[in-house]
């Protein structure tokens, strides 16, 4: 009976000392299992992850609206907007579609565009309340001709580039748009999926494989008379070629992109002389906006291993592509949403597909800036509330799963300078 009663007594210690004991080999497990996860995060420098907890954000994610980020510094983007004769009333409605406190603007409508049209975008400007109060929307109003596809394009590219540098250096990221793109995403979508990321990464679409490039644009030499007239025409074709490049390797791609304020200070202050080296070479070939910045980013070894092969857009081509891309509609809404792009291009002015954008994606309603967390005032934006308060809707996840993949592609060296 004795015995019994101490069996007893040893059965409740023995029981609880278990318990302690798994919970303490399950706590080091899981302590174990958390360290290397983020031991490994780490290691990915184009994530600064240190803010997500393994699993965490994703499961977010995945059941509803992305919180906003806690770790890294909302980012800040700086944008380019131009457009030509007729494209007033479209430039402004990209602008106010994309506009954010937090961002930098120029805007700039060519040399070609009547000059009525030209003073009206100067007095929209400078009279809109908002952009008064905030000062950070500028026209550029010494009007530059830009000629199609001469390197005058690319000149008017690096004009805004300077502008931006001298007004504010406080952003991370380069956005050339025409009056022609349109956002897919609001921007409080585009600053939160782009917190996550490395500031010094460049998303340049390009290839080494030229194909009948080659032929039709490295060789040929072309004068821009963009250059030195006041009125646009087309490009001058000279009837001798040269040979291709040997001190350095050309590449191609698209002349739409996102680039990182360090490659823009390399390329403005050019204490390399590579990037004024192929400003020049560049004067003389056709499509040059489509080539320049990728020969450039991909011919230095330091800012090759930041190129990201994607330029950020939806935009529909033939197959082969033509000269221009298909105008988009309605019918295009599903594959712009599907291929998770921030932008997308080529839109006519006021196409109903613009309406449905503004209504689906991105919260606008008629004339009025995209909704977004800064918004206050009795009428919603028009006063600036908290700027560095963001509301990550839809748009960010999807376009946070396309960075994700592309920025791992990076820093794995795939699809990068090849």
């Amino acid at each position: 009976m004795m015995l019994m009663i101490m069996e007893k007594k040893w059965i409740f210690p023995f029981v609880i000392t278990s318990i302690v004991c798994i919970f303490f080999l399950v706590s080091s497990f899981n302590m174990g299992l958390v360290s290397s996860v983020h031991n490994i995060n780490s290691i990915f420098s184009i994530f600064p992850m240190g803010q997500r907890k393994p699993g965490y954000v994703e499961s977010k994610i995945e059941s509803g609206s992305p919180l906003p980020p806690s770790g890294p510094p909302i980012p800040r983007f700086a944008y380019l907007i131009s457009g030509s004769k007729g494209d007033l009333e479209k430039l402004w409605r990209v602008l106010h579609a994309l506009y954010h406190p937090r961002n930098q603007y120029v805007v700039h409508l060519d040399l070609e565009s009547p000059a009525e049209e030209r003073l009206t975008l100067a007095s929209r400007t400078k009279n809109n309340t908002m952009f008064s109060k905030v000062g950070n929307v500028y026209m550029i109003t010494k009007a530059n001709m830009v000629t199609y596809r001469g390197p005058t394009m690319v000149a008017n590219t690096l004009h805004a580039c300077a502008i931006l540098l001298k007004r504010n250096k406080d952003w991370d990221w380069f956005i050339n748009l025409s009056a022609s793109d349109y956002p897919l995403v609001t921007q409080d979508d585009l600053l939160y999926a782009f917190s996550a990321l490395n500031r010094d990464l460049n998303f340049i679409e390009h290839t080494s494989d030229l194909g009948w490039k080659l032929d039709k644009r490295a060789m040929p030499l072309i004068i821009d008379p963009g250059l030195y007239l006041s009125t646009k025409t087309e490009v001058v074709w000279a009837s001798q070629k040269r040979k291709l490049p040997t001190a350095f390797k050309l590449f191609t791609g698209s002349a739409w992109t996102v680039l990182s304020r360090p490659f823009i200070e390399f390329i403005i202050m050019g204490w390399d002389n590579l990037p004024r080296t192929l400003l020049m070479y560049y004067t003389n070939f056709i499509s040059s906006p489509e080539g320049y910045f990728q020969t450039v980013v991909c011919n230095v070894p330091e800012f090759a291993k930041t190129v990201v092969n994607h330029d950020m857009h939806f935009i529909k081509w033939d197959n082969p592509p033509k000269q221009h891309p298909h105008i988009l509609s309605l019918n295009e809404l599903g594959k712009m949403i599907m291929s998770n792009a921030a932008f997308a291009r080529k839109f006519n002015q006021d196409d109903p597909v613009l309406d449905k954008i503004d209504a689906d994606l991105l919260g606008r309603v008629n004339v009025s800036f995209t909704p977004g967390a800064w918004c206050s005032g009795k009428l919603k934006c028009s006063e600036v509330g908290d700027i560095n308060n963001i509301k990550p809707g839809p748009g960010a996840r999807r376009l946070r799963h396309l960075l994700d993949r592309l920025a791992m592609k990076a820093y794995l060296g795939q699809d990068q300078c090849r």
